[in-house]
């Protein structure tokens, strides 16, 4: 019992009243499972959290939430010394859950939480964005990050992932692109992008898959960029037929640099960034996660 691996469960304060979660933690502690629990209940309260994981050298922080906690916890882990780092367990109990749905974690709590406990900690890419913000997902800019910062809280927590296409729907009168310049590794463009999906991850926004042949252990981002010439065909046929498209540009690299002469705004798995000037770069194998064996995400 005493070779047990230890863990602390962060978990967003929203999450907190849930009896299927709360009867999953007291079955596992029977079993002889040594778990913390620590419950957020405004923002920094995590990074709190993850110093004191680390002070008690646990063997995986658990993030319960959905991908704004998840980016909050990877982030904090992120920042730690190497060889102090516990690796990323996932609760997926937020409203869109893309992160944890594109890795195939469980959406049953129990089988979630025995994954964060025990599956195989496997080594995944971070992003690093300027000085000291980060993502594990995706990062996204244009009329969708606008469409997801505004949704109303009481609309996700009634209709979930789809609460995100019906606001943009009604929001489509706000319906404009961002110009700007984006360069990679033997990538150049510029023009006018509706939507920009950088992504280590597949998707977001609910399910949307942005950049669907991305890797999480490969050290490359996708880039997908949605222009914005005669913005309501290219938004149809980009929706509808996708490979049919001629308002859609891609690119890879483990790195891009995007400048605009505008202030513009990312989403970076659901917390905001906003500026003129983002420079973003993978962090190769720079956190541990405990994903399913079968994980569509890893090469």
């Amino acid at each position: 019992m005493e070779n047990y691996p230890v863990s602390l469960i962060i978990l967003n304060g929203k999450s907190a009243d849930n009896d299927l979660l709360r009867s999953a933690v007291e079955m596992l502690r029977e079993e002889g499972f040594t778990l913390h629990v620590r419950v957020t209940w405004e923002k920094g309260d995590a990074i709190r959290f993850v110093a004191e994981a680390a002070r008690l050298g646990v063997d995986t922080v658990i993030a319960g939430g959905g991908d704004g906690t998840i980016n909050e916890i990877a982030t904090a882990l992120a920042k730690l010394p190497a060889d102090k780092r516990p690796a990323l367990g996932i609760l997926p109990l937020g409203t869109a859950n893309d992160f944890a749905t594109s890795t195939g974690i469980p959406a049953e709590l129990d089988k979630a939480l025995q994954l964060a406990i025990i599956g195989k900690a496997t080594p995944i890419d971070i992003v690093q964005v300027n000085d000291d913000a980060f993502f594990i997902n995706m990062a996204t800019g244009g009329f969708g990050t606008r469409i997801t910062t505004e949704t109303p809280e009481k609309l996700k927590a009634a209709l979930g992932g789809v609460s995100y296409l019906i606001h943009g729907l009604m929001r489509m009168d706000t319906l404009k692109p961002d110009s700007c310049e984006i360069r990679g590794d033997n990538f150049q463009w510029q023009g006018d992008a509706l939507v920009i999906g950088i992504g280590n991850g597949r998707q977001a926004g609910g399910g949307q898959q942005l950049c669907p042949q991305a890797l999480i252990n490969d050290g490359l981002l996708h880039l997908r960029i949605f222009t914005g010439e005669e913005l309501l065909p290219a938004l149809l046929t980009t929706l509808t037929r996708p490979e049919e498209s001629p308002n859609i540009i891609d690119g890879i690299s483990s790195w891009f640099e995007i400048t605009a002469p505008h202030e513009i705004t990312f989403n970076l798995d659901g917390e905001p960034l906003s500026g003129q000037h983002f420079r973003i770069q993978v962090q190769p194998g720079a956190l541990s996660c405990r994903l399913p064996p079968d994980c569509e995400l890893l090469k």
